[in-house]
Protein backbone atom coordinates (compact mmCIF):
# COMPACT_ATOMS: atom_id res chain seq x y z
CA UNK A 1 0.00 0.00 0.00
CA UNK A 2 1.37 3.32 -0.50
CA UNK A 3 1.06 6.30 1.94
CA UNK A 4 1.46 9.83 1.92
CA UNK A 5 2.88 12.36 4.08
CA UNK A 6 3.89 15.88 4.14
CA UNK A 7 7.34 16.75 3.18
CA UNK A 8 9.82 17.43 6.66
CA UNK A 9 12.12 19.97 5.43
CA UNK A 10 14.68 17.74 7.53
CA UNK A 11 14.31 14.95 4.94
CA UNK A 12 17.48 13.85 3.13
CA UNK A 13 15.93 12.04 0.74
CA UNK A 14 14.18 14.35 -1.45
CA UNK A 15 16.75 15.34 -3.61
CA UNK A 16 18.72 11.92 -4.05
CA UNK A 17 15.58 10.21 -5.02
CA UNK A 18 15.09 13.14 -7.88
CA UNK A 19 18.28 13.12 -9.07
CA UNK A 20 17.71 9.14 -9.74
CA UNK A 21 13.91 9.40 -10.55
CA UNK A 22 12.98 9.14 -14.39
CA UNK A 23 11.56 12.80 -14.57
CA UNK A 24 13.00 14.87 -12.00
CA UNK A 25 14.28 18.00 -13.14
CA UNK A 26 16.41 20.59 -11.22
CA UNK A 27 12.91 22.37 -10.82
CA UNK A 28 11.86 19.56 -8.77
CA UNK A 29 14.77 19.70 -5.96
CA UNK A 30 14.81 21.29 -2.42
CA UNK A 31 17.88 23.19 -3.03
CA UNK A 32 15.98 25.10 -6.39
CA UNK A 33 12.46 25.01 -4.44
CA UNK A 34 14.01 26.06 -1.25
CA UNK A 35 15.73 29.21 -2.79
CA UNK A 36 12.48 31.23 -2.28
CA UNK A 37 13.18 33.25 0.78
CA UNK A 38 10.83 32.06 3.92
CA UNK A 39 7.21 33.16 4.02
CA UNK A 40 6.69 33.34 -0.19
CA UNK A 41 5.18 30.21 -0.76
CA UNK A 42 3.06 28.05 1.71
CA UNK A 43 4.70 24.82 0.87
CA UNK A 44 3.14 21.76 1.09
CA UNK A 45 5.27 19.20 -0.65
CA UNK A 46 4.40 15.71 -0.32
CA UNK A 47 6.13 12.24 0.35
CA UNK A 48 5.10 8.94 -1.43
CA UNK A 49 6.11 5.62 0.36
CA UNK A 50 5.63 1.87 -0.31
CA UNK A 51 6.95 -0.33 2.22
CA UNK A 52 9.00 2.39 3.88
CA UNK A 53 10.55 3.14 0.71
CA UNK A 54 10.29 6.87 -0.89
CA UNK A 55 8.75 5.66 -4.42
CA UNK A 56 7.58 9.72 -5.50
CA UNK A 57 7.70 13.45 -4.36
CA UNK A 58 5.28 16.34 -4.97
CA UNK A 59 6.60 19.75 -4.68
CA UNK A 60 4.01 22.02 -3.99
CA UNK A 61 2.36 24.67 -2.04
CA UNK A 62 -1.48 25.69 -1.15
CA UNK A 63 -2.98 28.76 -2.59
CA UNK A 64 -5.55 30.55 -0.40
CA UNK A 65 -8.44 33.02 -1.72
CA UNK A 66 -10.91 34.13 0.09
CA UNK A 67 -13.00 30.97 -1.02
CA UNK A 68 -10.67 28.45 -1.58
CA UNK A 69 -7.82 26.69 -0.66
CA UNK A 70 -6.11 24.63 -4.00
CA UNK A 71 -3.02 22.53 -3.82
CA UNK A 72 -0.99 23.45 -6.38
CA UNK A 73 2.88 22.38 -8.44
CA UNK A 74 4.95 24.76 -6.25
CA UNK A 75 5.03 28.07 -7.99
CA UNK A 76 8.41 28.97 -7.58
CA UNK A 77 9.06 26.04 -10.07
CA UNK A 78 8.28 26.10 -14.23
CA UNK A 79 7.05 22.55 -13.93
CA UNK A 80 6.22 20.45 -10.91
CA UNK A 81 3.94 17.02 -10.49
CA UNK A 82 4.81 13.62 -9.50
CA UNK A 83 8.08 12.68 -9.64
CA UNK A 84 8.64 8.56 -10.29
CA UNK A 85 10.85 6.12 -10.55
CA UNK A 86 11.89 4.64 -13.75
CA UNK A 87 10.21 1.43 -12.98
CA UNK A 88 6.75 2.59 -11.64
CA UNK A 89 4.20 0.18 -12.08
CA UNK A 90 0.32 1.38 -13.44
CA UNK A 91 -1.23 -0.02 -10.25
CA UNK A 92 1.14 2.37 -8.04
CA UNK A 93 0.59 5.21 -10.27
CA UNK A 94 -3.65 5.10 -10.19
CA UNK A 95 -2.54 4.60 -6.11
CA UNK A 96 0.04 7.63 -6.01
CA UNK A 97 -2.85 9.67 -7.48
CA UNK A 98 -5.41 8.45 -5.49
CA UNK A 99 -3.64 8.83 -2.37
CA UNK A 100 -3.03 12.47 -3.58
CA UNK A 101 -7.01 12.97 -4.10
CA UNK A 102 -7.81 11.25 -0.12
CA UNK A 103 -5.11 13.21 1.63
CA UNK A 104 -5.82 16.57 -0.12
CA UNK A 105 -10.08 15.92 0.90
CA UNK A 106 -8.57 14.78 4.40
CA UNK A 107 -7.06 18.23 4.61
CA UNK A 108 -10.00 20.36 3.36
CA UNK A 109 -8.40 21.44 0.39
CA UNK A 110 -10.82 22.40 -2.19
CA UNK A 111 -9.14 21.36 -5.28
CA UNK A 112 -5.45 20.44 -6.69
CA UNK A 113 -3.92 21.91 -9.90
CA UNK A 114 -0.55 20.49 -11.38
CA UNK A 115 1.70 21.34 -14.54
CA UNK A 116 3.79 18.31 -16.05
CA UNK A 117 6.90 18.05 -17.49
CA UNK A 118 7.52 17.82 -21.17
CA UNK A 119 7.94 14.01 -21.92
CA UNK A 120 11.23 15.08 -23.17
CA UNK A 121 12.28 15.57 -19.63
CA UNK A 122 11.93 11.40 -18.81
CA UNK A 123 14.28 9.00 -19.09
CA UNK A 124 11.65 6.91 -20.08
CA UNK A 125 8.76 7.49 -22.22
CA UNK A 126 5.88 6.62 -19.43
CA UNK A 127 2.03 8.36 -19.11
CA UNK A 128 0.70 6.22 -16.06
CA UNK A 129 0.43 9.51 -14.49
CA UNK A 130 -1.60 11.39 -16.93
CA UNK A 131 -4.08 7.89 -17.03
CA UNK A 132 -3.74 7.90 -13.63
CA UNK A 133 -4.94 11.89 -13.03
CA UNK A 134 -7.70 11.97 -15.54
CA UNK A 135 -9.20 8.07 -14.05
CA UNK A 136 -9.39 10.12 -10.64
CA UNK A 137 -11.15 13.33 -12.28
CA UNK A 138 -8.96 15.62 -13.09
CA UNK A 139 -9.25 17.93 -16.31
CA UNK A 140 -7.30 19.81 -18.70
CA UNK A 141 -6.59 23.19 -17.41
CA UNK A 142 -4.30 24.17 -20.25
CA UNK A 143 -2.15 22.74 -22.70
CA UNK A 144 1.04 25.25 -23.46
CA UNK A 145 3.45 24.30 -26.12
CA UNK A 146 7.26 24.85 -25.74
CA UNK A 147 9.63 24.39 -28.70
CA UNK A 148 12.12 21.35 -28.62
CA UNK A 149 14.85 20.74 -30.70
CA UNK A 150 16.29 17.65 -30.96
CA UNK A 151 20.69 17.32 -31.21
CA UNK A 152 22.10 15.75 -33.82
CA UNK A 153 25.67 14.59 -32.87
CA UNK A 154 27.17 17.65 -34.97
CA UNK A 155 26.12 21.36 -35.62
CA UNK A 156 26.70 21.30 -39.17
CA UNK A 157 23.86 18.42 -39.02
CA UNK A 158 21.88 20.34 -36.61
CA UNK A 159 22.81 23.31 -38.82
CA UNK A 160 21.36 21.72 -41.97
CA UNK A 161 17.62 21.93 -40.10
CA UNK A 162 17.86 25.44 -40.13
CA UNK A 163 15.62 27.43 -42.97
CA UNK A 164 18.21 29.31 -45.06
CA UNK A 165 17.02 32.63 -43.30
CA UNK A 166 18.56 31.56 -40.00
CA UNK A 167 21.31 30.03 -41.72
CA UNK A 168 22.24 33.33 -43.37
CA UNK A 169 21.51 35.15 -39.95
CA UNK A 170 24.33 33.37 -38.60
CA UNK A 171 26.45 34.40 -41.19
CA UNK A 172 25.80 37.93 -41.01
CA UNK A 173 26.20 37.92 -37.41
CA UNK A 174 29.69 36.68 -37.77
CA UNK A 175 30.57 39.09 -40.66
CA UNK A 176 29.16 41.91 -38.46
CA UNK A 177 31.96 41.09 -35.87
CA UNK A 178 29.87 39.57 -33.49
CA UNK A 179 31.63 37.29 -31.05
CA UNK A 180 29.78 34.78 -28.67
CA UNK A 181 31.01 33.61 -25.18
CA UNK A 182 30.09 32.31 -22.00
CA UNK A 183 30.39 34.82 -19.37
CA UNK A 184 29.66 35.90 -15.86
CA UNK A 185 28.15 39.11 -16.33
CA UNK A 186 24.88 38.57 -15.41
CA UNK A 187 24.05 42.19 -14.41
CA UNK A 188 24.87 43.57 -18.36
CA UNK A 189 22.50 40.77 -19.31
CA UNK A 190 19.74 41.78 -16.94
CA UNK A 191 19.86 45.03 -17.70
CA UNK A 192 19.04 44.38 -21.51
CA UNK A 193 16.47 41.92 -20.34
CA UNK A 194 14.66 44.33 -18.26
CA UNK A 195 14.48 46.82 -21.00
CA UNK A 196 13.07 44.46 -23.30
CA UNK A 197 10.60 42.92 -21.51
CA UNK A 198 9.34 46.51 -20.58
CA UNK A 199 9.35 47.38 -24.16
CA UNK A 200 7.56 44.43 -25.39
CA UNK A 201 5.43 42.94 -22.78
CA UNK A 202 5.34 45.71 -19.75
CA UNK A 203 6.32 43.19 -17.46
CA UNK A 204 9.35 42.48 -15.01
CA UNK A 205 11.75 39.16 -15.36
CA UNK A 206 10.67 36.38 -12.99
CA UNK A 207 13.87 36.86 -11.07
CA UNK A 208 15.27 39.77 -9.70
CA UNK A 209 19.43 40.03 -10.26
CA UNK A 210 19.87 39.59 -6.89
CA UNK A 211 17.89 36.03 -6.82
CA UNK A 212 19.25 34.92 -10.54
CA UNK A 213 22.54 35.15 -9.09
CA UNK A 214 22.05 33.54 -5.56
CA UNK A 215 20.67 30.73 -8.32
CA UNK A 216 23.94 30.89 -10.00
CA UNK A 217 25.65 30.54 -6.83
CA UNK A 218 23.47 27.14 -5.81
CA UNK A 219 24.01 25.96 -9.62
CA UNK A 220 27.46 27.05 -10.62
CA UNK A 221 27.06 23.50 -13.11
CA UNK A 222 23.84 23.82 -13.67
CA UNK A 223 23.33 27.32 -14.84
CA UNK A 224 24.90 29.31 -17.86
CA UNK A 225 24.86 32.59 -19.35
CA UNK A 226 26.25 33.37 -23.05
CA UNK A 227 26.33 36.76 -24.02
CA UNK A 228 26.51 38.01 -27.75
CA UNK A 229 29.51 40.75 -28.27
CA UNK A 230 29.62 43.40 -30.32
CA UNK A 231 33.47 45.46 -29.49
CA UNK A 232 32.94 44.38 -25.75
CA UNK A 233 29.61 45.11 -25.55
CA UNK A 234 27.06 42.75 -24.81
CA UNK A 235 24.22 42.94 -26.90
CA UNK A 236 22.65 39.92 -26.49
CA UNK A 237 22.53 36.78 -23.99
CA UNK A 238 20.84 33.31 -22.92
CA UNK A 239 20.50 32.12 -19.81
CA UNK A 240 20.30 28.33 -19.80
CA UNK A 241 19.15 25.68 -16.72
CA UNK A 242 20.59 22.03 -17.02
CA UNK A 243 17.35 20.57 -16.02
CA UNK A 244 18.16 17.09 -16.78
CA UNK A 245 21.29 15.33 -18.10
CA UNK A 246 20.21 15.41 -20.99
CA UNK A 247 18.33 18.51 -21.59
CA UNK A 248 18.88 22.28 -21.70
CA UNK A 249 16.59 24.51 -21.24
CA UNK A 250 16.43 28.40 -22.62
CA UNK A 251 15.13 30.19 -19.29
CA UNK A 252 15.86 33.60 -20.05
CA UNK A 253 16.07 35.29 -23.78
CA UNK A 254 16.64 38.69 -24.63
CA UNK A 255 19.33 41.21 -26.96
CA UNK A 256 19.47 44.52 -27.47
CA UNK A 257 16.69 45.95 -30.28
CA UNK A 258 19.69 48.50 -31.39
CA UNK A 259 21.41 45.35 -32.58
CA UNK A 260 19.04 43.70 -33.59
CA UNK A 261 19.94 43.82 -37.33
CA UNK A 262 23.04 41.98 -36.97
CA UNK A 263 21.50 38.62 -35.52
CA UNK A 264 23.19 37.90 -32.48
CA UNK A 265 20.35 35.89 -31.11
CA UNK A 266 21.34 33.63 -34.20
CA UNK A 267 24.73 33.10 -34.05
CA UNK A 268 23.91 32.96 -30.22
CA UNK A 269 21.46 29.79 -30.59
CA UNK A 270 24.07 28.31 -33.03
CA UNK A 271 27.26 28.38 -31.22
CA UNK A 272 24.82 27.20 -27.81
CA UNK A 273 23.58 24.16 -29.83
CA UNK A 274 27.21 23.43 -30.69
CA UNK A 275 28.11 23.70 -26.73
CA UNK A 276 25.46 21.37 -25.65
CA UNK A 277 26.49 18.85 -28.86
CA UNK A 278 30.11 18.78 -27.21
CA UNK A 279 28.47 17.95 -23.65
CA UNK A 280 26.81 15.26 -24.89
CA UNK A 281 23.08 17.09 -24.19
CA UNK A 282 19.99 15.08 -26.95
CA UNK A 283 17.33 17.94 -26.51
CA UNK A 284 17.35 21.93 -25.98
CA UNK A 285 14.07 23.08 -24.61
CA UNK A 286 13.35 26.90 -25.95
CA UNK A 287 10.53 27.51 -23.46
CA UNK A 288 6.51 27.90 -24.40
CA UNK A 289 5.53 30.39 -27.43
CA UNK A 290 1.91 30.20 -25.83
CA UNK A 291 0.81 31.78 -22.75
CA UNK A 292 -2.66 30.16 -21.22
CA UNK A 293 -3.36 28.91 -25.02
CA UNK A 294 -2.52 31.80 -26.85
CA UNK A 295 0.11 31.69 -29.49
CA UNK A 296 2.95 33.55 -30.33
CA UNK A 297 3.45 33.15 -33.92
CA UNK A 298 6.40 35.40 -34.47
CA UNK A 299 7.93 33.26 -31.55
CA UNK A 300 6.93 30.14 -32.50
CA UNK A 301 8.26 30.42 -36.40
CA UNK A 302 11.63 31.84 -35.18
CA UNK A 303 12.12 28.85 -33.06
CA UNK A 304 11.03 26.21 -35.77
CA UNK A 305 13.43 27.94 -38.20
CA UNK A 306 16.08 26.40 -35.83
CA UNK A 307 14.51 23.22 -36.27
CA UNK A 308 12.47 22.89 -33.73
CA UNK A 309 8.79 21.02 -32.84
CA UNK A 310 6.24 21.10 -29.89
CA UNK A 311 5.70 19.32 -27.15
CA UNK A 312 2.68 19.80 -24.65
CA UNK A 313 3.15 21.16 -21.17
CA UNK A 314 -0.13 20.56 -19.71
CA UNK A 315 -1.55 21.50 -16.26
CA UNK A 316 -4.51 19.76 -15.17
CA UNK A 317 -6.95 20.34 -12.05
CA UNK A 318 -9.24 18.97 -10.10
CA UNK A 319 -11.98 20.69 -7.92
CA UNK A 320 -13.93 18.74 -5.13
Amino acid sequence: MITVKRFNNNSPAWDNFVSSANNGTLFHTRRFLNYHHEGRFNDHSLEFYKKGKLVGVFPAAIIETENSRILVSHPGASVGSFVIPEDLAFADALEMVEQLVDYSKRENLDGIKLTQPPTIYSKRLSHYIDFALQKNGFLYAKREISSILFLEKSIDENLSKFKSTHRTAVRKAEKSGVVVKKTDDFASFYEILKKNLSIRHDVKPTHSLDELLHLKELFPDKINLFGAYIEEKMVAGVVNFIATENVVLAFYISHDEAYQEVRPINLLFYQIFEWAILKKFSVFDFGIFTVNEKPNFGLARFKENFGASGQYRDTLEIQF
